[in-house]
């Protein structure tokens, strides 16, 4: 089976991107896992399908590198915009559908693609002996506590005890360590599925961003800098951990393509 594919990658967290309008490509768990293996296969954090749904630009499937399907992608989602846009679909304005509902996106004159991310209505924030963190869903769930050093925290293991933990080790969740400087976050993430830290978690930065911003209403900005690039996240803070009109904006950015012959 000869697939055409592209490798798109937003802030490094980088993606195998087919288009499926045709809906005649089907891949199988173990055949994602080794198209994603960075040392057998092209190597990437996840495998997206450009996909048809009636009513939309385009639908987005997603597959972790483990390749199991998983939940949204916000690096993805703009990367998949991009690349639809690049295999002709253009339009102002993108409305696609994903796994958590549907999105809007589009592509500004600096080359950013903004991706609006679902409305996020529950925040649950924890206290266990000295540590708070704070656990919502954007697409995915995630974990977010605030560090005073990001880079002096063990992502990786730190990231899996808490990923594994008794509580969320059945449904997994991504593990975001967030530092707060005078006008942006630094965010590092550890994803499950990829099950390691990844140069940038689109999701993960968008929780990480409303918890910074939960304590102020209304309309705000937060900047963020990842492992992988500058990212920024904007949103409306309704109050009673309510939140809407959230954008993560950024780069979705082509890398090369070719065929797989799988």
């Amino acid at each position: 089976m000869n697939i055409p594919f592209s490798k798109y990658q937003g802030t490094q967290n980088d993606f195998v991107i087919i288009d499926n309008r045709s809906g005649n490509k089907h891949l199988s768990e173990a055949q994602i896992e080794f198209i994603c293996d960075r040392r057998k296969g092209i190597g990437a954090d996840g495998l997206m399908l450009l996909g048809t749904s009636a009513g939309y630009d385009f639908s987005m499937t997603y597959y972790n590198a483990n390749g199991k399907e998983g939940s949204m992608c916000g690096n993805g989602g703009r990367c998949l915009t991009q690349y639809a846009f690049d295999q002709g679909i253009k339009k102002d304005t993108y409305s696609f559908i994903a796994i958590d509902g549907p999105h809007e996106s589009k592509i500004d004159a600096e080359g950013w693609v903004h991706l609006k991310m679902i409305d996020v209505k529950a925040v649950e924030k924890n206290i266990e002996g000295d540590v708070t963190f704070y656990v919502l869903n954007t697409g995915s769930p995630h974990y977010i506590e605030f560090v005073d050093n990001v880079n002096s925290v063990d992502v990786v293991g730190l990231g899996q005890m808490i990923r594994y933990n008794e509580r969320f080790k059945a449904e997994g969740i991504n593990v975001n360590f967030v530092q707060q400087e005078e006008g942006k976050l630094i965010v590092r993430t550890y994803e499950r599925g990829v099950e390691n830290e990844t140069f940038s978690c689109g999701t993960g930065v968008t929780a990480s961003a409303l918890i910074a911003g939960i304590e102020k209403l209304g309309e705000q900005k937060i900047n963020i800098e990842t492992l992988g690039g500058k990212l920024a996240v904007s949103f409306n803070n309704r109050g009673d951990n309510i939140f809407d009109n959230i954008y993560l904006m950024g780069p979705g950015t082509f890398v090369f393509s070719g065929a797989l012959d799988i």
